[in-house]
């Protein structure tokens, strides 16, 4: 008899962490040839990049089923539930899926463990059942997100037929180093031979590590700015209207239901790796009709109106830039109130110093994981950054969401407020996932 879902939950998580590496494809090479390598059964798009992967990942999927394709995303975190990191035909699986994907891979992962001088983790076991569970479905293509950098990373087992980089920024510096051109060197790993690599916009000394390794190893790389971009953009109600330059051809009135120029650029990362995958032209009414319907939930999610709550996954410098850029392009809140709550192991100071511009006030939080930076302390440094007078301190997520909403609501102490106020939930994904559970969003 199968375990329940809890006890699989409970399983996943007794087993090393997302957070303790060590860089070997040793295991997961093991497990998937016990599997008998399903994650050669099928064509893969291969995703890597500091931010924008799971957005982009979530517009390529869009696409592909648009053409009739039956697609498996593989995306981590999670925002709320393990499901959501398998997807079939768009959806997550549910939670009985689930078990049986566990089920499928349990046995032959205990072989694993019994023959190897570390334990399967919790990152590798559930790329092996997503690659498992993409081969008995079967798929036509899978959608994969790495978990983090690339060359180590347990989704590198497969080869990608489009290998896609997204902006490479610093993060994760404990494993990836704290340079970008060290990072881009191990996330340009999926780039494999005869693959197509498109990248995203780079700084020059990125751009030159990715340009390398596809000529090393003779993939064609396609380049945002020169091969593919985006031709313009406006603002819209509930999202912006973009116009797409692909690789063959341009899509006009293109609808995208989510705020941002990097949400723009994600989606002409997205349009040119399918137009990759499939060496076509894509249909004009097909490119808009898949956009039109494309969310990225917790990416700057609306989940409360008056005063809105916007909800962020960010959780290092590059990506609350991005985010706040896309706040003031796309809102108009005065006051803006910060719900913050951050992991430890991040660049917290230098992600304060990116909002302390842009929020009025921040409530200092914390989320329910261990790693997550008390509140007493990040409120320490916040006082640094904004000054005492700008900072309140609410260990509870539910208390610090009820105190920012009563403060954008009011504008209490913040009389230079001219407008209607709004509140932004950002820090990590644990954060943005319990603060949609809190404003009804998800179970």
């Amino acid at each position: 008899m199968n375990p329940t879902y809890a006890e699989v939950e409970a399983a996943l998580l007794g087993r090393w962490p997302e957070t303790r590496l060590e860089p070997s494809l040793e295991r997961i090479t093991a497990l998937c040839r016990l599997l008998g390598d399903p994650q050669d059964a099928y064509p893969v798009v291969h995703l890597t990049g500091t931010n924008g992967k799971s957005s982009t990942a979530r517009m390529i999927d869009a696409l592909l089923r648009a053409l009739d394709l039956r697609t498996g995303r593989f995306t981590s975190p999670h925002l709320q539930s393990m499901t959501e990191r398998i997807s079939l035909d768009g959806e997550p699986l549910t939670e009985e899926q689930f078990v049986e994907a566990f089920a499928d891979v349990a046995a032959y992962a205990q072989v694993v463990d019994d023959s190897q001088p570390h334990p399967i983790s919790f990152f590798e076991l559930t790329v092996a059942m997503a690659y498992a569970a993409f081969a008995d479905a079967p798929v036509d293509a899978a959608v994969v997100e790495v978990g983090m950098g690339g060359a180590w990373d347990a989704t590198n087992v497969a080869t990608g037929r489009v290998a896609v980089v997204t902006p490479v920024a610093v993060d994760h510096t404990a494993y990836l180093g704290d340079r970008a051109v060290d990072i881009a060197l191990e996330k340009s790993g999926i780039i494999k031979p005869g693959a197509h690599a498109v990248l995203a916009g780079q700084e020059p000394e990125v751009l030159d590590v990715l340009m390398r390794r596809s000529m090393e190893v003779g993939a064609t790389a396609l380049r945002e700015g020169v091969d593919f971009g985006v031709a313009d953009r406006l603002n819209a109600v509930g999202g912006q209207q973009i116009s797409l330059q692909g690789l063959n051809a341009r899509y006009d009135d293109v609808l995208l239901q989510l705020h941002g120029a990097h949400q723009a650029q994600n989606a002409a990362v997205a349009l040119a790796s399918v137009e990759a995958f499939v060496g076509a032209e894509l249909d004009g009414d097909l490119v808009r009709s898949a956009f039109g319907e494309v969310t990225s939930p917790g990416r700057l999610e609306v989940l409360r109106r008056s005063p809105t709550v916007l909800v962020d996954s960010a959780h290092n410098p590059h990506g609350v830039r991005a985010a706040l850029e896309t706040v003031q392009d796309a809102f108009t809140f005065s006051p803006l109130v910060g719900v913050v709550s951050v992991m430890a192991d991040k660049d917290v100071e230098q992600m304060l110093r990116e909002l302390e511009p842009v929020l009025a006030h921040v409530v200092c939080t914390q989320n329910s994981l261990p790693r997550a930076m008390r509140a007493d302390e990040l409120g320490e440094l916040a006082a640094d950054v904004f000054g005492e007078d700008r900072v309140t301190v609410e260990p509870g997520l539910d208390d610090a969401l009820v105190r920012a909403i009563s403060m954008a609501e009011t504008g209490v102490g913040m009389e230079e407020a001219i407008g209607s106020g709004g509140v932004l939930v950002i820090g990590s994904v644990v954060t943005a996932g319990e603060a949609r559970v809190l404003l009804g969003a998800g179970s």
